[in-house]
């Protein structure tokens, strides 16, 4: 059991990275450090002390957008929080499974103590994680711009009682959940439905597990690549760290020395040494470049991510002098434009992954068998294969259109420019996916082409991804039903390309 401290300043990585893969919310728990809880206490104390004096404070005795010149009168102020969840309410679609992720994020977010909610609000939000209460959240409505309103507000319902929960992998009413958990419904207070709701937890915890995935997915397109360079007696020249320590961006290094450590003691690269091959395509030898470039994307991503979960992103804020100012924290436009070029580099994955795919079933293109088979024209081998992965690819590349650029103003354009971060975020998740399928068709054409290379034995690293994929998919030697090795190599659900990264990492040590 991992428990992770929630201060508002602290989330890294590796926490989103726990968070998002714990789905089921079985190994993993949260805790608030003491200390955040007492700032979260002093900015309370400044909005009950504004409430007492009458101030005039968008959200906390507004209606809100364009109706926040209208004035609520102080005995209905906790009537118009319930009100905004259930109005709010929006979301459409399919359910998440990042609602863990969201209230975890929406927690530490709030602990930062500018968001004036009262300290029950946030242990309420810990314990539904910890009792594993997780809301039916779904996942269109929402635009990214006061925030993940639609999302939030139906987490916010599912604390009044409203809607649906699951309690570990059971739905049911989230009256129901409450009850099961020994959680009565929730008591918004002034200002806390709309702190709740203003923020960004949504989009991030949707781009957390896409990060989460994508740092292996990273490892294995470098495994797919070395596999795809033996198979095609591709040289090793390209990869020499000379050339990288002159064009010194973190990812092109970090790709060429896995490639480079991938094959260690490879005697196909041997083999041809001598050849008179002056130089290999650029799927081929600009793996470090395309591999790299989507590496740097990743880590851009990743930065803006873990700023972005130890912010303030609601609305108004409540400074320590009293002062409770609106402005645009809840806009997601940084994580909707990480999001679209993390999108834009996996794509590029994909393409150049679909080329070396390209060039092991052509033999125009290689020295190997028609389509990577033994009596070809009897057999069609991995003809439908490359196809597949040229339809995926298209796929991507539909998606690849950036989402942030499509503005579309909302809120009687009170909203007049928002950002679309929940959906720049799920395409990018949509396509994260499309890349480990095709991903996972190199990997099979590349372990199909290094078995015509016996007896010669490829590289260590890439010799042991070639054995683990071997006990679980057959050496294609005449046609046979190919969906259930598809579905083994390609599928989401499946551990095989992580049990592969896992046999090579513990053969030549961790990649980069």
């Amino acid at each position: 059991m991992r428990t992770i401290g929630l201060d508002g300043e602290s989330l890294g990585f590796a926490d989103l990275r726990a968070l998002s893969r714990d789905f089921l919310q079985r190994e993993v728990r949260l805790r608030i450090k003491p200390a955040a809880l007492r700032r979260v206490s002093r900015s309370r104390q400044i909005v009950d002390r504004a409430i007492r004096e009458g101030r005039t404070i968008y959200g906390i005795n507004t209606g809100f957008g364009l109706l926040a010149d209208t004035r609520i009168e102080p005995r209905r102020l906790e009537e118009l929080q319930e009100r905004l969840l259930l109005s709010h309410s929006a979301g459409m679609g399919l359910p998440i499974r990042e609602t863990g992720v969201m209230i975890a994020l929406r927690a530490n977010a709030l602990l930062l103590g500018y968001s004036g909610v009262t300290p029950g609000l946030v242990r309420r939000l810990v314990e539904l994680y910890n009792r594993g209460v997780i809301p039916v959240i779904l996942e269109q409505g929402s635009v990214g711009a006061s925030g993940d309103l639609a999302p939030l507000a139906q987490l916010g319902a599912a604390m009044l009682g409203q809607g649906e929960a699951f309690v570990g992998t059971k739905k049911m009413s989230a009256s129901a959940a409450l009850r099961k958990a020994g959680l009565p419904p929730y008591r918004f207070r002034p200002k806390e439905a709309l702190s709740l709701i203003n923020g960004t937890p949504f989009t991030a915890a949707l781009l957390a597990r896409v990060l989460a995935d994508a740092e292996d997915l990273l490892k294995l397109a470098d495994v797919a690549g070395a596999m795809s360079l033996e198979a095609l007696k591709g040289s090793l020249k390209p990869f020499d760290p000379r050339f990288h320590r002159h064009r010194p961006h973190p990812g092109q290094l970090a790709s060429a020395h896995n490639v480079r450590a991938l094959l260690i003691r490879s005697e196909v690269l041997e083999s041809h040494r001598q050849c008179q091959k002056v130089q290999d395509a650029y799927s081929l030898r600009c793996i470090p470049q395309v591999h790299g470039a989507a590496r740097d994307a990743w880590t851009y991503a990743r930065d803006i991510l873990v700023r972005e979960a130890n912010s303030v992103t609601d609305n108004p804020l409540v400074f320590e002098n009293g002062d409770i100012l609106s402005g645009g924290n809840f806009h997601g436009q940084s994580l909707a434009q990480a999001a679209d070029f993390l999108t834009a580099s996996l794509v590029s994955l994909a393409n150049i992954s679909e080329r070396r795919i390209d060039r092991m079933t052509n033999p125009e293109l290689s020295e190997l068998p028609a389509f990577l088979v033994k009596d070809n024209g009897l057999n069609s081998g991995f003809m439908m294969v490359q196809v597949a992965a040229a339809a995926l690819t298209a796929e991507c590349r539909a998606d690849a259109a950036p989402a942030s650029v499509h503005s579309i103003p909302t809120g009687a354009s009170k909203e007049d420019h928002v950002p679309m971060a929940p959906i720049a975020a799920r395409k990018c998740r949509r396509v994260l996916d499309t890349v480990r399928k095709v991903i996972g068709l190199e990997l099979l054409c590349a372990a199909q082409g290094l078995d015509f290379l016996r007896p010669l034995k490829p590289g260590k690293g890439v010799r042991a991804a070639h054995a683990r994929l071997r006990r679980e998919i057959a050496f294609l030697e005449s046609d046979r039903f190919l969906r259930p090795d598809l579905e083994k190599i390609t599928s989401v659900s499946s551990r095989l390309p992580e049990e592969i990264l896992a046999s090579v990492e513990k053969a030549i040590g961790p990649l980069f």
